[in-house]
Parts: C-alpha cells; structure tokens; sequence
C-alpha cells in the first residue's frame, strides 16, 4: 500500500457513510408492526428525534474509523472496525425510519462526521486503554441518551421505539467489548465534557 491508500480509504468510508445508504443483515426492528396514526406534530416531533439518533451513528462510525486508523493494536483496531460495521445497521435502521416518517437527515452530518473522527485519531493517539474508555463512556452514554429517547417519543410509535431498544442491546455489547479488552476509565472532567458535546449535537440536530 501506498502513504495515500489509509486516506484514500479513510475518505471513502466517510462517503459511503455520509451519502450512501447503510447495509444491514437484521430486519429492521419493528417493522412488521403497523404504521401509527400521529398527528403531524407528533410525525414532526418523531422524526427529529429519530434525526438526532441517525447523527449520533454517524458520529459512531467517523469515531470508530478515527480510533482504527491511530489504534496501536491491531486486536484493538480488529475490534473497532467490527463494533462500526454492526453500527451500519443503526445508519440503516435510522435513516429508513426517518423516512418512513417524512422527515430528513441531518443537513450538518459532514461536519458531525469531521468532528467525530478528528476526536476519535485523538484517543487513539493516547493509547489503546483510553481510546478504548472512550468507547465504553460512549456507549454508556449513548444507552441513556436512548433510554431518555423512549420517554419522549409518542406512544403509539411502537415502530420507532423497536428501534431504539435493538439499539439500546448493541450499545451494550460494545461496551461490554471495549472493558473486555482493556478499556481505562476516564476522569470526571473527560466525561463531563463528552456529555456537554453530545447536549450540543443533540439540540443541534432536532432542528438542523
């Protein structure tokens, strides 16, 4: 391989994730339920939730690629790139529900992917046991983002909320990966400043 394959295939990750639509080997969870009957804020209110969700994967696959491509361990890197690729199904799951429910994508999602990597090369630079407790802090959070998700989404919506609690399980296991194979914990200062991101992207996306 030449210096420039690991940027060109870098490069093309981030088209396949960005403009691409997303592969998938499960059935959409949900989907052999019935369509709800929402009224059209609750379709509107639905669908930026479902937003928010579809940029927090993309934001999942440019960490994930970010942390593979300065991983030390090629172990850890192994393990990266396959917690990313089960993620591709949340890429699809998301964007069909969005949808489904009239809605669109984050206009803002090559700028939440560009950030993402750039923090993801970061820790992977600090080592394999931070890169990967910022993996497990992810997840963590991310699984109580979701959990927070279901209380506001309306209730008939039994469509979008199989989703999120398919979700909700692989988060779980990539957290469970990431502390199986070394992953640090990291200071209160580290975590709090990934949870004022995430309230940013999150408030962010509902409407961009």
């Amino acid at each position: 391989m030449s210096l420039l394959d690991p940027v060109i295939l870098q490069l093309d990750q981030a088209l396949r994730t960005l403009f691409v639509p997303a592969p998938t080997q499960r059935p959409m969870p949900g989907e052999s339920l019935p369509e709800p009957e929402l009224s059209e804020s609750e379709r509107r209110h639905a669908a930026a939730l479902m937003r928010i969700n579809h940029v927090g994967e993309v934001c999942a696959q440019a960490l994930y690629a970010g942390q593979a491509f300065t991983a030390a361990s090629s172990t850890v890197r192994e393990a990266l790139k396959r917690a990313a690729w089960e993620e591709t199904e949340h890429l699809n799951w998301t964007e069909r529900r969005i949808e489904e429910l009239g809605g669109r994508k984050s206009l803002l999602n090559p700028l939440w992917y560009a950030g993402a990597w750039t923090i993801g090369a970061i820790a992977g630079r600090l080592g394999d046991p931070v890169s990967l407790g910022f993996v497990a802090e992810t997840e963590r959070q991310v699984e109580a983002h979701l959990e927070g998700h279901l209380s506001q989404w309306p209730a008939a919506d039994q469509r979008s909320q199989a989703i999120i609690d398919q979700m909700k399980a692989d988060e779980m296991a990539h957290t469970k990966m990431a502390v199986s194979l070394g992953a640090a914990e990291l200071p209160p200062l580290a975590k709090g400043a990934m949870k004022l991101a995430a309230k940013v992207m999150t408030t962010t996306a509902y409407w961009l």
